[in-house]
């Protein structure tokens, strides 16, 4: 039984003092959800704040990048270790801002998921397809592409130890969901991939996340179909109670 994961992307959004309050009204919520996990990710300024203040309780803490180079003359750029040193359990990896606006690739996704597993980090790797590459057919392929650059290399039992984000670009931030139907379908391609590329236990055990424009009024259908194992949040994480209302999504 795959456990859900409920993960708050707050990508350049609040100061220290409003992520730890931010956390202080989280907390005694979440001690309730057993259901599934809680992932916030912060922008790197508040990142020891944050896991200061989520220590003990069931929020885990995690990043929005990192460097795969131990250290270095990288400005601007941040190691695994100073990610575990501010508290982190967990780092985002490959989210399409990253890949529009820094030019990433599936070979930099590639170094960056290494170091993370290397160093003890939970990596969610995001993938997903463009407007014109959905509308194009060309889904699968895209994120064939993804999977076969962003994870080669890599042993079954490094694979069984990641999260993978499904994030259609043309919903992220836009308003616009892919159906259920749409996103599950996207799911079983990764699976696929897993199984053929990992084996068919880790393609079983892998937890696929969906994004974009997850909110609490679409998140219960979401999480209905079988192949969706919880949400990476953009907007609706920003608020506390919007993002709990996601973690609290409709269960039968």
């Amino acid at each position: 039984m795959r456990k859900p994961v409920i993960a708050g992307n707050w990508k350049m959004y609040k100061t220290i003092g409003e992520a730890v309050a931010f956390v202080e009204k989280l907390k005694p919520s979440v001690e309730r959800a057993e259901h599934c996990e809680v992932v916030v990710g912060p922008p790197f300024t508040a990142l020891r704040a944050v896991a200061d203040a989520a220590r003990g309780s069931k929020i885990a803490v995690a990043a929005q990048d990192l460097h795969w180079n131990k250290q270095g003359a990288h400005t601007g750029n941040v190691s695994p270790s100073m990610l575990l040193d501010a508290g982190c359990t967990h780092v985002i990896i490959g989210h399409s801002e990253r890949r529009h606006d820094h030019g990433e690739t599936d070979h930099q996704v590639n170094l960056k998921l290494k170091a993370a597993l290397a160093a003890g980090l939970v990596p969610i790797v995001c993938v997903g397809e463009t407007l014109e590459e959905r509308e194009a057919g060309a889904t699968d392929r895209v994120l064939e592409r993804q999977f076969l650059g962003g994870f080669a290399g890599l042993t079954p039992s490094e694979f069984s130890r990641i999260i993978i984000a499904y994030e259609p670009v043309w919903a992220i931030g836009t308003g616009r969901t892919a159906t259920p139907e749409m996103a599950a379908a996207s799911h079983a391609v990764l699976r696929k991939l897993a199984s053929k590329e990992f084996g068919e236990g880790n393609a079983a055990a892998l937890r696929i996340l969906y994004g974009g424009s997850v909110k609490a009024e679409n998140i219960g259908k979401l999480m209905a179909q079988e192949e969706i194992d919880g949400a990476l949040v953009g907007g609706a994480s920003l608020d506390a109670d919007s993002f709990l209302a996601i973690v609290n999504y409709p269960r039968n």
